[in-house]
């Protein structure tokens, strides 16, 4: 051993599992508050060296931060043990043996097989994991109890869990539930909390912080005391599940039970007002029989009709949810293979006259009624397009009305400074003197000035809007 061999203190501690001396941490500056937790995003610094003393990587001396997930074999063994020990503001030293670290092989060049690795590591922050599709914030889930096996619960699975929530600190939720996922919201869990389990496995404890428009939304939950717009907070314990059967584990006869099972769920929810519950139904409707091709004769009318309503309720649904745009998609999905369809013009010019394109809304009211010659609600609607074209017309011509008239105004008025500026060459000319005036005849037609040129690098824009500060508009 040399004299410069590292080695820990006496008051080095052994984390490892199994108390096999396989992690040492020796702690230099005590930190404060929690400890991360698995799955947690950390921020650390570290200096890492073999035992003899040699350096084989810093992010200190790169001055950049290390990022990465807690307990997801982001790292070696010996970091995800130590740094879950850690807290924020700590400093210590790692001394992890190969079993912990890189193993019989080590990592060519800089570190051999079989050596033990020290690392000084500082903590600086942790966060936990973003579950968001869109990595948004919305969701952030930290693990508590680590779960057991692979598997997590999919879309329709049967649940048990506990759950309890919390709102500005305070416990508003606190029960054991058994329901279908995806159906949630029906016993006032929020979509977020779903969301969140989708993600867990059997026996795992996990913190769900939920932004409220992963909540409750903007409408609260007056039963609970929650105000719109409310973050909450949720600790939950997946009990137990029952995995419900992906459309690829079906055959044709066995998804097209399904189905009409899920279409009667739709319905159940959207009477009672459940429109995203609803809405969730019958996609998956959709997501049953849209590609299946195996069913004959009657049964493949009946998969058609279940396909079509499902998209029509879907639609309607989203409507409601103010979905415009995928409300829009589904009436032409079914308009595609049913032209003759009124609700799917009727529901399709509802959601263009939502997004202000009241052309097509009134084309498609119009097919409508081509379809259904007394269906009253479609005549109005094509009442309504026409005023709303007539008053978007009317304003369009107001507006470029006044605009061109701003600009005649401007041009004048710079004219008129133009002249005033001017000198009059005439006024240098004397009939009794022969000397030249101070005006040079201009031989190219091109540098001849005219005062009145008109200024065209007018702003429309600006123009515009100035018309609207102004109130002149509709």
């Amino acid at each position: 051993m040399g004299e410069d061999e590292i080695k820990p203190a006496d008051s080095a501690v052994d984390i490892s599992p199994n108390q096999d001396g396989g992690v040492l941490k020796q702690i230099m500056t005590e930190g404060s508050g929690e400890s991360p937790l698995t799955g947690d995003k950390v921020t650390v610094h570290y200096v890492g060296k073999l035992t003899d003393g040699s350096q084989f990587d810093s992010s200190r001396d790169r001055d950049d931060k290390f990022t990465f997930n807690l307990g997801k074999g982001e790292v070696i063994k010996g970091w995800d043990i130590g740094v879950a020990t850690m807290k924020i503001g700590e400093r210590c030293l790692l001394f992890i043996k190969s079993d912990y670290g890189y193993g019989p092989t080590g990592s060519p060049p800089r570190i051999p097989g079989g050596a033990t690795l020290v690392f000084d590591v500082e903590l600086f922050s942790f966060t936990g994991e973003d579950i968001t599709k869109e990595k948004d914030g919305g969701i952030v889930k930290r693990v508590m109890t680590a779960g057991k096996g692979y598997e997590t619960p999919n879309d329709g699975a049967r649940l048990v869990c506990d759950v309890k929530g919390t709102c500005k600190g305070i416990v508003f939720d606190e029960r054991s539930v058994e329901f279908e996922l995806g159906e949630g919201r029906d016993i006032d869990l929020p979509r977020g909390l779903e969301l969140g389990l989708e993600k867990m496995k059997c026996e795992e404890t996990a913190q769900l912080s939920i932004r409220s428009d992963y909540g409750f939304g903007k409408a609260g939950l007056p039963a609970k005391s929650i105000e719109p717009h409310a973050d909450l907070k949720y600790e939950v314990t997946l009990k137990s599940f029952e995995q419900s059967k992906e459309s690829w584990q079906l055959d044709a006869d066995q998804k097209l039970t399904q189905a009409k099972i899920l279409k009667e769920k739709g319905t159940k929810f959207f009477k009672n007002g459940k429109y995203e519950i609803a809405a969730s139904r019958y996609m998956k409707v959709i997501d049953f029989l849209e590609h299946e091709i195996a069913l004959k004769g009657d049964e493949e009318v009946e998969r058609k009709d279940l396909l079509q309503a499902g998209r029509l309720n879907a639609a309607l649904c989203k409507l409601k949810l103010g979905d415009f745009l995928g409300s829009k998609d589904l009436c032409s999905k079914v308009l595609e293979e049913n032209s003759d369809n009124p609700k799917a013009w009727f529901r399709r010019g509802e959601a263009f006259y939502a997004l202000n394109d009241w052309e097509n809304a009134k084309a498609d009211f119009e097919q409508t009624l081509k379809l259904e010659t007394d269906n009253k609600a479609a005549k109005n609607k094509i009442a309504q397009c026409e005023l709303e074209i007539k008053k978007y017309k009317l304003k369009e011509k107001k507006t470029f009305a006044n605009m061109f008239d701003k600009f005649a105004a401007m041009d004048s008025k710079k004219e008129n400074a133009d002249s005033r500026n001017r000198s009059d060459p005439l006024k240098n000319i004397s009939e009794w003197e022969s000397s030249q005036t101070s005006m040079e005849p201009a031989l190219d037609s091109n540098s001849i000035k005219v005062g009145g040129d008109v200024s065209m690098n007018m702003d429309i824009d600006q123009a515009i809007q100035e018309d609207k500060v102004n109130g002149e508009q509709e």
